[in-house]
């Protein structure tokens, strides 16, 4: 380590992305620090990938143990099938606080000094934290922005977090309402329809662009729409705008055509889950003290090799990484970002390859992907001048 810096390396943000970048930075020999404001693991560990899936986890046992068909031809009988709703929303914030730890204490173990404040760029190199004790300044040959991600809500849509919320509220599982809108289709809308139909709810889903899961490939959604939702006690509106969504009870929701803005049709439901996309939590970085200008959305512009970009050009010693790039929100990605960077600062060239990185919805059963879907990849095939296969087989006689 260079003697005028406090440290190697100081990553701001300690989500999936910051705290693998630390443990391979640590590895790599560089004295690292992060620093971070809320809660160790950020938003994959406290309010999505792990509440999520440990409530995933139970609902889908709940739903297996009410298919009496299935267990009946496996020779099995049940009496009255019952649940605890506090009791699975216990076991979903136990998972969460034990696994926030142990993230904790696997830092502290390696030697990363983790600084619990409100970090921002003063400088090139140089890094204030507002703590509990005042401002602490730290200096560092190299900086990794890692501030993650928050819930877009879209205008028109007042949160109240009881009857109108995000998922940020709805991992907590603090009651469970009779009719339920979810307001987007993608992986949290998915996912949660899951959890709520599992445990006696009824969805309505409601999603603005012309068809379902709009950005899974094309056979899987169809798929998808037919086992995870025709089935089930969940209703569609496809092609229609949540205009204006009211709190309270009933929750008001004003439904309109998505290509005409002229509403159609008015619920009145007992909650409403908003699934609208995430945006980057880029605000108060400090960004402009280092010439960084985030894009319209907010997110900060980066290279394959996650250096920050200032008019298309590389700053040194400064990186980017996770859900504020932009590039592909995941936890795996973030985590693939994070060892590209700190190879990068070791002096040893990688560019993160965003088409071997997979996705995944834990719903029952299962979605995953990985690369391109088929149309994209033939629409790269067009303009580069290559032609496009596809092959499809069943899992129909798979014994398992």
């Amino acid at each position: 380590m260079t003697q005028k810096f406090d440290y190697d390396l100081v990553i701001i943000g300690a989500g999936v992305g910051g705290h693998g970048a630390a443990i391979h930075a640590v590895s790599c020999g560089l004295k690292t620090a992060i620093i971070e404001a809320a809660d160790m693991g950020g938003t994959c560990v406290n309010r999505g990938c792990i509440p999520s899936k440990a409530l995933l986890a139970a609902a889908g046992r709940v739903r297996e143990l009410h298919d009496a068909h299935h267990l009946n031809s496996l020779g099995i009988q049940l009496g009255n099938v019952s649940f605890d709703r506090s009791s699975i929303a216990s076991h979903a914030n136990n998972m969460v606080s034990k696994l926030r730890g142990d993230m904790t204490k696997s830092l502290k173990r390696l030697g990363v000094d983790v600084i619990v404040g409100w970090g921002k760029m003063a400088a090139p190199q140089k890094v204030t934290v507002e703590t509990e004790k005042g401002e602490k300044t730290v200096t560092a040959k190299d900086i990794i922005l890692a501030p993650g991600s928050i819930p877009f809500v879209p205008p028109g849509i007042e949160l109240d977090g009881k009857t109108v919320f995000t998922s940020d509220d709805a991992v907590r599982l603090e009651s469970l309402p009779q009719w339920v809108a979810i307001v987007g289709s993608g992986y949290i809308g998915l996912e949660f329809s899951d959890v709520y139909t599992a445990l006696g709810c009824e969805i309505t889903m409601i999603e603005a662009l012309d068809s379902l899961m709009p950005t899974f490939d094309k056979d899987i959604a169809k798929i998808a729409e037919r086992v995870l939702i025709q089935p089930r006690d969940i209703e569609t509106r496809v092609g229609k705008l949540a205009m204006k969504v009211k709190p309270g009870s009933p929750v008001i929701i004003e439904l309109a055509d998505t290509k005409t803005k002229e509403v159609e049709e008015i619920l009145e439901v007992d909650a409403c889950l908003v699934d609208t996309g995430r945006i980057p939590f880029t605000k108060n970085l400090g960004l402009d003290s280092v010439g960084v200008e985030v894009d319209r959305r907010g997110f900060i512009s980066v290279n394959d090799k996650m250096q920050v970009l200032s008019g298309g050009e590389a700053i040194a010693n400064l990186w980017a990484i996770g859900d504020a790039t932009g590039k592909m929100m995941l936890a795996h990605a973030a985590s693939a970002q994070g060892i590209v960077a700190i190879e990068n600062i070791c002096d040893r060239p990688r560019e993160v390859d965003y088409r071997s990185i997979p996705a995944a919805a834990f719903t029952h059963p299962e979605i995953s992907y990985v690369g391109l879907t088929e149309t994209a990849a033939k629409e790269l095939g067009k303009s580069e001048g290559f032609e496009t296969a596809s092959v499809r087989t069943y899992f129909k006689a798979n014994s398992k």
